[in-house]
């Protein structure tokens, strides 16, 4: 049992580490796009593994550490709120990917692919939804200002977030499929 704890922490810290590293290396790529934040990313796909091999609570705890991990990396807020709504809670909340994680395990096992893929584009749309809702709440609250004049601020929002959320679910779909597809035996282990 204690084994399993350590193991379960390790793996935490692990794939949050690798997920601030993909994400660095976004930003090194794709940091001047988006001038207030943001950009199209790989680094959910290690909160992802987690979801599916640990479940929800694998999921939340590693988005919670990354989230951490980026605001001691030097992300630098606009608002305080904006550390806890765009780093601690909207990456939190792509961990609850993890409430399809059985239903990934089981028809993976079973052979059915088809089924299994389908459950993880799922988790992956449910987790990134979730931190765009996140995103686009702190952009109506807390960056309204940088709207321009004749434009909505929810619609400004919607717009800025959802030019780099998009592209990042449909890329961290694509990868984390071909990466159940061709390895999950070793993803979906269970180690408890």
């Amino acid at each position: 049992m204690k084994q399993n704890k350590t193991l379960f922490m390790v793996e935490i810290a692990i794939f949050a580490a690798l997920a601030l590293l993909l994400d660095f290396l976004s930003g090194l790529l794709m940091g001047r796009f988006w001038p207030q934040g943001g950009s199209i990313s790989l680094a959910m796909v290690p909160v992802f593994l987690m979801a599916f091999r640990w479940g929800v609570k694998g999921g939340v705890l590693t988005g919670l550490l990354l989230g951490g991990l980026q605001i001691l990396t030097g992300a630098v807020p606009f608002h305080f709120a904006s550390w806890i709504i765009d780093y601690f809670v909207a990456f939190a909340v792509v961990g609850l990917a993890g409430i399809y994680m059985n239903k990934v395990v089981q028809n993976y096992q079973d052979g059915q692919f088809a089924k299994a893929n389908m459950y993880v584009i799922s988790g992956v749309f449910l987790g990134s939804f979730l931190r765009f809702l996140c995103h686009y709440l702190s952009g109506i609250i807390l960056f309204g200002a940088y709207a321009p004049a004749d434009q909505p601020v929810a619609l400004y929002s919607l717009v800025y977030n959802g030019t780099y959320m998009l592209p990042t679910f449909i890329v961290c779909a694509l990868v984390v499929v071909m990466l159940y597809t061709t390895a999950n035996k070793v993803l979906l282990k269970k180690a408890y």
